[in-house]
């Protein structure tokens, strides 16, 4: 294996559990000081998020595209801007950087290191809000990893932050996470039997804003016409 590519794959692990760490740690933290606040527990988690997202991907990005997300890293293989051995590398990372992550966070509050969720989440809301919240996610990477790769942080994060708050799923939009968050039984948590339709939602919103966005975004322009040069991903988000 070439050392750009098990850099890449450090990067994508590395980064998937930092993420998953904070999601599930800010969640304890924040019910533990909430006094029973959902909202203000919420709020910490939310706040947490955007903030991990943004350091995350301005300082991975350079080095792997700072995918954290098996979603991205399908969008990125349907555009031809990673090979299939790349992308299956890529999930694998996230899966396991993810419930690593999972783990880093239960050690750091004392918590047993596996802790299967009791939280439902379940029923034709949440998997239209997980449709919802994947699709815009790849919209919004997708444009603007073609028209301003250097917002892509900011513009990252503001996505996952409104999607706390508007879906009633809370916006998980990553199949990576929403598997490490199977194993925690807090706040952030789901229940391991509901997992399932999350993933198959966020991988059918990935795959049709993908398709959609190439027609939003052409890389090949009508005769005469000037269109702009496709950026890889992979690059673009660094």
């Amino acid at each position: 294996m070439a050392t750009d590519t098990k850099r890449a794959l450090t990067s994508e692990a590395l980064g998937t559990a930092l993420l998953v760490a904070t999601v599930v740690g800010s969640g304890i933290m924040g019910e533990q000081l909430a006094g029973g606040n959902v909202a203000i527990a919420l709020l910490a988690n939310t706040a947490a998020t955007g903030a991990v997202l943004i350091a995350l991907i301005a300082s991975l990005g350079p080095i792997s595209g700072a995918h954290l997300n098996p979603a991205v890293t399908l969008t990125a293989w349907m555009g031809g801007e990673l090979q299939g051995s790349d992308a299956v590398g890529y999930v694998a990372a996230q899966l396991v950087g993810g419930v690593g992550g999972t783990l880093l966070a239960h050690a750091m509050f004392a918590l047993p290191l596996v802790s299967l969720s009791q939280h439902a989440r379940a029923g034709g809301a949440q998997w239209l809000s997980e449709f919802v919240a994947t699709f815009g996610l790849v919209v919004v990477i997708q444009t603007n990893a073609r028209h301003r790769p250097d917002a892509l942080p900011w513009a990252v994060a503001a996505w996952i932050v409104a999607g706390y708050w508007f879906t009633a799923s809370t916006s998980f939009a990553n199949p990576a996470v929403t598997l490490a968050r199977t194993v925690t039984d807090s706040f952030a948590g789901i229940r391991p039997v509901d997992a399932p339709a999350f993933i198959a939602a966020q991988l059918l919103a990935a795959a049709a804003a993908s398709a959609l966005t190439a027609w939003l975004i052409p890389t090949t322009a009508p005769s005469g016409a000037k269109t702009e040069e496709k950026v890889p991903l992979r690059r673009a988000i660094g």
